[in-house]
C-alpha cells in the first residue's frame, strides 16, 4: 500500500473510535501538504496552477480548524456573501475531493451506507454525510444551502442541520429565469445577511459585500480574456488543478486571491507559446483520481484542456453597485438551473470561442441532471459540428469507476478527432460557423 493509502486507512480507522484524533491527524497531513506546495510546488506547473492549489488547500485548513468560524454549504452558495462575513465555506464537493484525495472515503461511504442513505445518491454526498457520521467533519457555525443544481442537498442539509443542531439558511432558486426570479432570490439573500449577522455576530456592511462582487467582476474579466486566446495557447495542466480552478471561483469568489488567481492564469496563457494538440472542452466535475483520465490529460502535449462549462459559469460578470441583484443573477441565470437549453447554447459558444476539437460530457454517479441531459447535450453539440463524447464515472469514488472501459473508450474517442484533422493538421471547421 502507499504511504497516502496508508495514511487514509489511519485516518478512515480513527475516526471511528476517536473522530477528533482522525481530524488532527487529517489536518496535519494537509498542513504537510500545504508546506509542500509552498516550499516545492510540481515546476511543470505554471504559476496560476501552484498558487490555485495553494489557495484551496488553506481554504480546506481554515474551515477545518477553526470550524466556529466555517460555513458548510453548497457549492453554489454566493461566495461573496461569505467572505463579506469573514466566514470560511467549505462544500460538499470540496471536502468529499480531498477526503478522496487522501484515501479514506471509503469509511465515509461505509458509515452512509449504515445510515440508510441509498448508493444512487451522489457521491460526493455520500462521503460528505459519511464524514458528518463520523464527526470527521466538524460542527460548523452554521449551514447554508441551495436547491440549486443538486437533489442531493434537499436531502444532506437539513440532515445535517439537525444532526449538528447549528442555525441554517436555504435559498430557493426558482427554475424560471427572468427578473422576477432574480429580484426574489435577492431579496433571500438579504435575508442570509441578516442571518449570517445574527450567527456571527458581526456587521456585514454593504461596502464589504461591494467589494467581493467587484472581486469576482475583475476575476470574470480575466478568466474571460485568456479564454480567447485558448485556440492556439494552452499551458499545462491536470485534472486536479482544473478542480482547484473550479473552487476558485465557487468557494473562494469574492476574494482577492481569485483575482489574483486569474491574473495569473491570464499571464500564463499569454506567455505559452502558440501550439498545436486535441482541445478538449469539458463539461461538469472532473474525474481527478481516475488513472485513464489523469494518464490523458495530465500535463499532455497533445491533448489540452481548453476549457469547462462548470468553471467558467462561476466566473460570470457581475454588477458591484447591486451586490444582492448581481449575486441572485448569478444563481438565477447559472447553467446548472432551469431548462438545458442554456447550458447547450453556452456551451457552443464556448467551444466555438476556443476552437474545440472535442468536448466530454462527464456523468457523475448520481447526478440526475447531467446524466439526464447528456443524450440532448450529445446531439445539439455535435449538430453545431462539436464531436461529443458522454464519459460515465465518478468524481470522487474510485469503485464506481471502470478504468479498463474508461481507457478505451476515452482512447477511441481521442484518436478519432485526430483522425478527423486534415492531413496539414487544420481543423475541420464545417458546421462551426456562427449561429
Amino acid at each position: 500500500m502507499d504511504i497516502i493509502g496508508k495514511f487514509g486507512e489511519i485516518v478512515g480507522n480513527q475516526s471511528l473510535t476517536n473522530p477528533e484524533r482522525a481530524r488532527k491527524l487529517l489536518l496535519a497531513g494537509y498542513r504537510l501538504q500545504e508546506k509542500k506546495l509552498e516550499l516545492l510546488p510540481d515546476r511543470r506547473l505554471p504559476e496560476s496552477g501552484k498558487y490555485a492549489a495553494k489557495i484551496v488547500m488553506q481554504g480546506m485548513i481554515k474551515a477545518l480548524a477553526n470550524p466556529e468560524k466555517a460555513a458548510m454549504i453548497s457549492i453554489f452558495v454566493p461566495g461573496e456573501l461569505l467572505r463579506a462575513a469573514g466566514l470560511a465555506p467549505y462544500s460538499v464537493e470540496a471536502l468529499s475531493c480531498f477526503l478522496t484525495g487522501t484515501k479514506c472515503e471509503q469509511i465515509c461511504l461505509a458509515q452512509t451506507e449504515k445510515e440508510g442513505f441509498p448508493e444512487t445518491m451522489c457521491s460526493y454526498h455520500r462521503i460528505f454525510l459519511g464524514a458528518s457520521l463520523t464527526d470527521l467533519a466538524p460542527r460548523p457555525k452554521c449551514i447554508l444551502y441551495t436547491n440549486l443544481a443538486c437533489d442531493g442537498n434537499m436531502m444532506t442539509f437539513p440532515y445535517l442541520q439537525e444532526k449538528y443542531q447549528v442555525p441554517g439558511f436555504y435559498v430557493d432558486v426558482p427554475f424560471e429565469k427572468n427578473r422576477e426570479a432574480v429580484l426574489y432570490v435577492a431579496d433571500q439573500l438579504r435575508e442570509a445577511r441578516v442571518f449570517l449577522e445574527e450567527v456571527t455576530g458581526r456587521e456585514i456592511s454593504e461596502e464589504a459585500l461591494k467589494t467581493a462582487v467587484s472581486n469576482s467582476s475583475r476575476a470574470g474579466a480575466c478568466y474571460r480574456k485568456q479564454l480567447t486566446l485558448r485556440k492556439t495557447k494552452n499551458p499545462p495542466t491536470t485534472l486536479t488543478n482544473e478542480l482547484y480552478a473550479l473552487f476558485m471561483c465557487h468557494l473562494i469568489s469574492g476574494s482577492e486571491e481569485a483575482v489574483k488567481y486569474t491574473r495569473l492564469l491570464l499571464q500564463d496563457v499569454e506567455r505559452t507559446p502558440e501550439g498545436d494538440g486535441l482541445r478538449i472542452l469539458w463539461m461538469h466535475m472532473m474525474p481527478f483520481m481516475q488513472e485513464p483520465a489523469q494518464e490523458a490529460f495530465n500535463f499532455a502535449s497533445d491533448v489540452h484542456l481548453c476549457g469547462c462549462d462548470f468553471i467558467r459559469d462561476g466566473f460570470r460578470e457581475m454588477d458591484p453597485e447591486h451586490p444582492y441583484q448581481a449575486m441572485a443573477e448569478k444563481m438565477v441565470y447559472s447553467i446548472y438551473n432551469g431548462s438545458v437549453d442554456q447550458r447547450i447554447q453556452e456551451t457552443i459558444d464556448q467551444a466555438r470561442l476556443v476552437d474545440a476539437d472535442g468536448v466530454i460530457v462527464f456523468t457523475h454517479w448520481g447526478c440526475k441532471s447531467t446524466a439526464g441531459a447528456s443524450t440532448l447535450i450529445k446531439k445539439e453539440m455535435e449538430a453545431a459540428g462539436f464531436p461529443t463524447m458522454i464519459l460515465d464515472g465518478d468524481g470522487c469514488n474510485p469503485a464506481n469507476n471502470t478504468d479498463g472501459q474508461t481507457s478505451t473508450r476515452l482512447g477511441a474517442f481521442l484518436e478519432m478527432l485526430r483522425e478527423e484533422r486534415s492531413p496539414r493538421g487544420e481543423r475541420q471547421s464545417a458546421g462551426r460557423a456562427e449561429g
